[in-house]
């Protein structure tokens, strides 16, 4: 549950930065490069974080 909070802010976060692109007139290909490669770092970053720990030997 708690990577699924993980992620929805984190893409609320992509959004608005996409939003804020639009805005300045950014060129549409890279917003979508953006876009992915911000969706790549919150998936990384949410299973690092909300993963639980291997037990030790």
């Amino acid at each position: 549950m708690s990577f699924a909070i993980y992620l929805l802010g984190f893409l609320i976060m992509i959004g608005g930065l996409i939003y804020g692109a639009v805005l300045l007139h950014i060129a549409p290909h890279w917003i979508a490069v953006g876009g992915l490669v911000l969706l790549g770092l919150a998936i990384l970053k949410g299973v690092q974080s909300t993963r639980g720990k291997d037990p030790s030997k």
